[in-house]
């Protein structure tokens, strides 16, 4: 008998090892299972129909939980952002102790140092709170919120965590009502009505406005007065470490110019003047397509003629977010807190929409601009690629469009091939779940999953055509943004950034103190970070803005890599990499390899027979 039990329950052992080892391991991101909710009526409705709310809200939990339960991620970003809608889900559904062991579970999967120790700060707060005082929404509650937040920052390493808080508090600072319903409106609403359904990569959204409406947007005065008192007794300025690593080439010295094209939304030429790639007739020498994959003689994104009297106001309002971003107080900064703190709701959409052409207009010119700086012998080439600025796509994604963007592109780098250009900076980026995401507005595809098909197919296509193109210039090096999704790269099938080739690197972004910028995308393709935070450069006209993004970090190593090549013009690519590989800062944790560009170019001139 005694035998029995004991094979009884080695066989459960073994069954049980069995079922977890069944679990199936997810590589990719667009592998993860796609789910669908029919929503009858409005999606707004949803926020405001509790019983509604509860059956949609019972769904996503379900499939959520069972992609946990069913499956096992290889990437710490994916599981913690199901794990944060589980947490939502749970806050909304009154299970608070749920919500705070979720919220635990979340903070062991940080990678980040500012992530680790901010994560879950606020939901605790609330939670305390709430215990503390016997509710949400009292004054005595919204007190209690800021003294713990601010008891929580109080010990941590001011240095780690400034730009995080920095970014709360501009968030804080600008979210309304309008801007949460926005999406809802504009965007749900539309893609709901063609397809009848919202995916699961969709519907978290609703979740997400019902969590904001409901709890984050009655303590918006608490946040921005704790987070602003946080920041007024802590002003110590962090130390810039790039300074002194700085590698500037004189005027003079005999070196011949190095090509450089800016593969991206358009470059302002007339601020680069003698500094220009040109052809036999001492034209400058550029390539364009607009969006719709046709041939453009257009140098900048076309601003629409009802906007042109705008471009000032856009480009005072990109200073603005500057400003935000950096918690300085400004005439710029106080202008965009009004303007999006009272938009109306038929404001909305135009408004973003502006702004993400604005974004789209001046982002060519300022990555030009810091690939250029403190090279005399560097010459500038526009590759223009022409990005949607509106919130519903424009054009939808197609089979036709797909082959024009695959021939496109080989067409772009053989232009660059054509003038001798050495460097490519590509500060742009996508992946298969975009091609997903755009398809489900546009109504193409009955199925999540014959999007998934679908999407898969374009994607490739791409991809393919990329991979293609640059392998087919092995002179020159192509430099990528690792992107801004704080996710790996290669999990997430970010293209450029997760393409494996000898003449290609990804770059990814840190502040000034060489600390990881919080937004910024890594893995295994990543194999150098530099400056990507509020880095100052030129916009169209001649204004200087400072912009954060890996977009900024990448035509950094651009810059780097056209000093390298003035010094040694016999440099191969894989050569370009391999020295700045050798003459990296590699962190103590393994996350950060930091760009040494004086000793870069060192060793780059030392190579020179």
């Amino acid at each position: 008998m005694i035998a029995r039990i004991v094979a009884l329950l080695l066989a459960m052992t073994l069954s049980q090892g069995a079922l977890a080892q069944a679990k199936k391991k997810i590589e990719r991101a667009a592998d993860l299972p796609r789910f669908s909710y029919r929503i009858d009526g409005k999606v707004e409705d949803l926020l405001h129909d509790a019983a509604k709310f509860k059956a949609f809200a019972g769904a996503v939990r379900a499939d959520t939980e069972s992609v946990l339960r069913d499956y096992e991620l290889s990437d710490k970003a994916a599981e913690r952002q199901l794990r944060g809608l589980l947490v939502v889900l749970d806050m909304l559904d009154a299970r608070y102790a749920e919500a705070l062991q979720g919220s635990e579970q979340i903070k062991a999967l940080q990678e980040k140092p500012s992530d680790k120790l901010l994560s879950g700060m606020q939901l605790r707060a609330m939670l305390a709170a709430r215990d503390a005082t016997g509710g949400f929404g009292s004054p005595a509650y919204l007190a209690e919120v800021g003294r713990r937040i601010a008891s929580e920052l109080a010990p941590l390493p001011y240095g780690v965590i400034e730009n995080d808080v920095k970014s709360s508090k501009s968030r804080a600072e600008i979210i309304s009502e309008t801007l949460v319903l926005g999406r809802i409106r504009e965007v749900l609403q539309p893609t709901l009505e063609k397809t009848g359904a919202l995916s699961s990569e969709l519907a978290p959204g609703v979740v997400s406005a019902k969590f904001t409406l409901q709890y984050v947007l009655p303590l918006k005065a608490t946040l921005i007065d704790t987070y602003s008192r946080y920041l007024a007794a802590h002003t110590v300025t962090k130390a810039d470490i790039w300074a002194a690593r700085a590698a500037e080439l004189a005027a003079g010295e005999g070196r011949g110019p190095v090509a450089i094209a800016i593969w991206d939304s358009g470059v302002d030429l007339p601020l680069f003047r003698e500094r220009l790639v040109v052809d036999a007739q001492n034209r400058p020498a550029t390539i364009a397509f607009d969006k719709y994959g046709n041939p453009s003689s257009s140098e900048l994104v076309p601003i629409p003629e009802a906007l042109r009297s705008k471009v000032p106001q856009m480009k005072s309002r990109m200073r603005g977010f500057a400003d935000l971003q950096a918690n300085i107080d400004s005439a710029e900064a106080g202008e965009v807190k009004r303007f999006l703190s009272s938009l109306k709701p038929e404001e909305f959409k135009p408004a973003i929409e502006e702004l993400r052409l604005a974004g789209n207009y001046a982002h060519g010119t300022h990555v030009a601009g810091i690939a250029m700086a403190g090279n005399p012998y560097a010459r500038v080439m526009s590759a223009r690629i022409e990005f949607g600025h509106a919130l519903l796509p424009d054009p939808c994604p197609s089979r036709e469009l797909a082959d024009k963007e695959a021939r496109n592109t080989q067409a772009y780098v053989d232009r660059m091939k054509q003038f001798g250009v050495r460097v490519v900076n590509m500060s742009f980026g996508g992946d298969v779940l975009m091609y997903e995401d755009d398809l489900e507005k546009c109504g193409v595809g009955k199925t999540p999953d014959e999007r998934k098909a679908i999407a898969r197919e374009y994607y490739e296509i791409y991809k393919n055509a990329l991979t293609r193109a640059m392998a087919s210039a092995p002179g020159i090096l192509f430099v990528t943004a690792a992107g801004n999704s704080n996710q790996d790269a290669s999990f997430s099938e970010t293209i450029p950034a997760g393409i494996v080739l000898p003449n290609l690197m990804t770059v990814g972004a840190v502040d000034k103190a060489g600390d990881e910028a919080p937004f910024t995308s890594y893995g295994p393709t990543v194999v150098a970070h530099a400056n990507g935070y509020l880095v100052d450069s030129v916009i169209p006209g001649g204004e200087r803005v400072p912009l954060s993004g890996t977009s900024m970090a990448a035509p950094q190593v651009t810059n780097l890599a056209a000093k390298m090549l003035a010094v040694n013009p016999a440099l191969k690519p894989a050569e370009i990499i391999a020295i700045i590989r050798e003459t990296v800062e590699r962190t103590a944790d393994g996350r950060r390899f930091l760009v040494h560009p004086k000793k870069a170019v060192a060793a780059a001139q030392a190579r020179r027979g």
